[in-house]
Parts: C-alpha cells; sequence; structure tokens
C-alpha cells in the first residue's frame, strides 16, 4: 500500500529534529513543518472568501503541521493572480479571515498571511483589469508569457506601500499570527528585486541597493502599521535562473550573491525569518519542481490566451502531439534533479535548493525555511541538519495532508501513496478546484472517482463553516 517502511532510530533521530520547537520572532512553532503557499480558485469571484477555504485551510492544521503560508492574498482587485482568491483589500474582509485562523487554532497550528501584489504576473486578471496594463517594475513584458507590464511611477509605488500597510493592519485585526512577503517567483517583489527584469534607471532601479528600496519602504511602513514584534517573514529566489525555459540565452539575474545581500538587509530591517525559493517567475521549472503536465494544458491553458502575447503560441505548443514532446523538452532542460530519461529522481528532486539555504543560513542569524518537495524523514532531517531550520511543503501536503503525521509516528513517508511531482496540480488551478489529480495515485483506493472525491471534499459542510464565521464576529 505504500512506498516507504518504518523509519528505524538514526543517529541524528529524525522524529526529534522534526518535532523541535523554533521560535520566529514572538511565534513559537511546535516543529518544523509549515505548509507553504498553495490553494486555488475556490473563493468567490469578488474577492470574498468561502467556507471552502476555511475546510481547505482546517485540512492541513489537523494535519499536524506547525504553522500555515497563505495562498497569494491580493491586496487591491488590481493586484490579484486570477480571480476566486479571497483578498485582503478592504476592512469588509477582515471577519473572514478571523473565521480562518479561528478554525487552524484549533489545531495547535499558527496562520501566516502571505500579502500578494501580481505586478505584471497577472496569469488571469479578471472582468475589472479588462483594459488596463497590470502596474510592474518594466514596461517589458515576462519573455514566457508574454504578460505586459506598465512600468509604475514613483507615485504609484508609494500608493502601493501604503496598501500592504493597511493589508497588515487587517491581518493583524483578524488575529491571525503574522505576515509573509512573496519576493520570489516572479510577482511584484521579484520584479524590482531581479537585475534580469528591473530596467529602471530611477531610485528603484539599477544597483541591488536601489533594486531592494521598494522592500525596504513596504518592510518599514508593515513595521510601523502592526508593530516590529508582529512576525514578518521574506520569501526569497536564491537562484533567478532567469532562461531556464527558453530558448535564447537571457542571463541569469540574480544568483545566490544577491540573494545573501537582500537576507542581510531584511533581517537588518527587523524581518523575522527568510524563506527561500527558486526561480524569478511563475511556473518555473525550478518551482514547483518537476515536469510540465502538457496533457493537462491543453485542457485549461485556453483560459489565459488572452493574457500575454505567447500565451496562444503557448497553448498551441501544449495542444498538439507533434509539439508537446518540445515544449517538455524546453522545461526539463535546466532540471538539476532529473534522471538520465528525463524523469524526476525523487531523491535529487527532495530539497534540491538546499545549497542555496545553507549560504544564506551562514550569513544571517534569524530563522532560514526552505521549500522544495519535501515528504521523507530522512530528506526532511538531512535539510534541517545541513541547511535551514524548517521545512515548507506544499505538493506532497495537498497529496497527503497527513503527512506531518505519518513521520510523527516513525514513517519515512506518508502512509498512501507519496506525491510523484508530476504537477498536474499545478495546471488544473487555472480552471478546476486544486486537488492532487494523479490518478495513478488512487489505483488502489477507488480509481478515479475516489480522486474525486477527495478533491471536492473541501466543499462540504458548509453550514458548519459558516457557523464559525458568525462566532468570529463575537
Amino acid at each position: 500500500m505504500t512506498n516507504y517502511q518504518v523509519q528505524q532510530a538514526s543517529p541524528q533521530n529524525t522524529s526529534l529534529i522534526m518535532n523541535d520547537e523554533l521560535m520566529i520572532g514572538r511565534l513559537k512553532l511546535k516543529n518544523r513543518l509549515l505548509r507553504s503557499s498553495i490553494s486555488g480558485r475556490i473563493d468567490n469571484y469578488d474577492g470574498s472568501g468561502t467556507p471552502a477555504r476555511v475546510n481547505f485551510e482546517e485540512r492541513f492544521a489537523r494535519g499536524g503541521v506547525a504553522a500555515i503560508i497563505s495562498s497569494h492574498v491580493p491586496i487591491s482587485p488590481h493586484a490579484r493572480v486570477l480571480p476566486n482568491y479571497a483578498m485582503i483589500d478592504r476592512d469588509e474582509r477582515i471577519d473572514f479571515w478571523k473565521s480562518v485562523g479561528k478554525r487552524v487554532h484549533r489545531h495547535d497550528c499558527h496562520f501566516i498571511l502571505q500579502l500578494s501584489h501580481s505586478g505584471r504576473q497577472q496569469d488571469i486578471g479578471g472582468v475589472e483589469n479588462w483594459g488596463s496594463v497590470p502596474w510592474g517594475a518594466t514596461n517589458r513584458p515576462d519573455y514566457f508569457n508574454g504578460l505586459p507590464s506598465q512600468s509604475m511611477t514613483v507615485a504609484q509605488i508609494r500608493e502601493v506601500v501604503q496598501m500592504f500597510a493597511r493589508a497588515a493592519e487587517r491581518v493583524a485585526k483578524a488575529g491571525l499570527d503574522g505576515i509573509e512577503l512573496h519576493s520570489a517567483n516572479g510577482y511584484l517583489f521579484t520584479q524590482f528585486l531581479s537585475s534580469a527584469i528591473n530596467d529602471r534607471t530611477d531610485e528603484f532601479g539599477g544597483p541591488l541597493e536601489n533594486r531592494y528600496r521598494f522592500l525596504r519602504e513596504v518592510i518599514e511602513a508593515i513595521q510601523k502599521a502592526v508593530g516590529r514584534d508582529f512576525p514578518l517573514i521574506v520569501k526569497v529566489t536564491g537562484h533567478d535562473y532567469h532562461s531556464a525555459a527558453s530558448f535564447l540565452p537571457r542571463g541569469q539575474g540574480n544568483g545566490i550573491e544577491e540573494a545573501i545581500q537582500i537576507s542581510k538587509w531584511v533581517e537588518e530591517a527587523g524581518v523575522h525569518a527568510i524563506h527561500v525559493s527558486t526561480g524569478n517567475m511563475f511556473p518555473h521549472p525550478m518551482n514547483p519542481a518537476g515536469p510540465l503536465p502538457t496533457e493537462v494544458a491543453k485542457r485549461t491553458y485556453q483560459a489565459v490566451i488572452s493574457s500575454g502575447r505567447r500565451t496562444f503560441l503557448n497553448f498551441l505548443a501544449f495542444r498538439y502531439a507533434l509539439t508537446r514532446p518540445l515544449a517538455k523538452s524546453l522545461w526539463r532542460k535546466s532540471q538539476p534533479f532529473n534522471k538520465p530519461d528525463g524523469t524526476v529522481d525523487p531523491e535529487r528532486l527532495e530539497g534540491f535548493a538546499a545549497a542555496d539555504a545553507r549560504a544564506i543560513k551562514q550569513a544571517v542569524k534569524i530563522p532560514v525555511l526552505l521549500t522544495g518537495g519535501f515528504q521523507t524523514a530522512h530528506g526532511i532531517a538531512k535539510a534541517l541538519l545541513d541547511s535551514c531550520d524548517a521545512v515548507t511543503i506544499a505538493r506532497p501536503l495537498l497529496a497527503n495532508p497527513n503527512l506531518p503525521l505519518d513521520l510523527k509516528d516513525g514513517w519515512d513517508g506518508p502512509v498512501n501513496e507519496p506525491c510523484t511531482y508530476c504537477n498536474k496540480c499545478l495546471l488544473h488551478v487555472i480552471e478546476n478546484p486544486l486537488g492532487c489529480y494523479e490518478e495513478s495515485r488512487f489505483a488502489n483506493r477507488g480509481g478515479r472517482e475516489a480522486m474525486l472525491q477527495e478533491v471536492f471534499e473541501i466543499f462540504k459542510d458548509y453550514q458548519d463553516c459558516k457557523d464559525n464565521q458568525e462566532d468570529s464576529r463575537e
């Protein structure tokens, strides 16, 4: 039934390592396992939250993680990546997020909200953004999808800084436990930080210190709004790998030296932890690490055709049998965790960016978190001993929400079939509810019907969630 055996005691004592407490500022985590940012289009179109969101988050809290980092939560309708994500753009949203936090807290789990601005990474802007060009650090579109961008004026930058501060105030009023700023993977902060994207000539462009200025001002504004002791995490890119999905040489962008310097600056600014990721766009061949599931993209990618200059060409590449192998090959050409036949090697993928986290950890004193396909006790223990203070997990938890409890019970991985890193969840989320769509994992559990039942599980018990939203107002 399972691919893993019970983990015997080792010299490192993996169970003790994973279940050791960790402080992030004033926040005490019960173990070293966090759910990383992952979610789907499960909220209302207008940015209000749904009971399905509450169920979704509670599922992971019940499974044993110490903290949940939310999906990207837009600070404005014009800052969203996709519609149907709950936002925090006005005070009316506070009660909903309070209800989310209350349900998560039932399970001795913290809830950290990721404040988000898409910048040009606006995959589907929604009807209210028709006719407008997303703000960004540059006028250039991204090279992969051709998503357009309008270079922000200094006045617009100051406006967005204050929007982050007001959003942070709402996080605090909702009784949530911390904030993460996503300055990795292609969103607005990345667009300012990356030397491969930022082509500005004003005080927000040029040398790294100038490119960091926007992030620095947001950090300072948040601290002014909620206090320097309110737990604050900054997610950084260890390496941009800017040309990873391109036939043409486009430069590499930021590397580990820039990431180390940014990490030092955010530590000096009073940030409480650094979260290490990879890549300066999303999706990226190294994030989420694994193949490009063109068999899913041919059905769902059509939803973004109108979003960018190259999206139609990408759709055609995914759509036809003759071109799909070329698209897959381009995606995996620079991936360091594949076998000679091009398939994923799980042992090499798990924690593949540990060297970046190790380099940053050696340069700072605050905790360093690392994401990267973690789902085995031995892989997690190796990272904790060698490279980071905690690991964050997304897809393997989507596949097995109870993974932390399985590991705590002495297993070396999930009791059920492990995540295959197929990335079908990634391409399904454009149109369909987020969940594991790898049917092979359900072969011994009822097949496709069991898979769909698990995907739709979060849409049950609406009344219970509704009651809890009412309780949050008391």
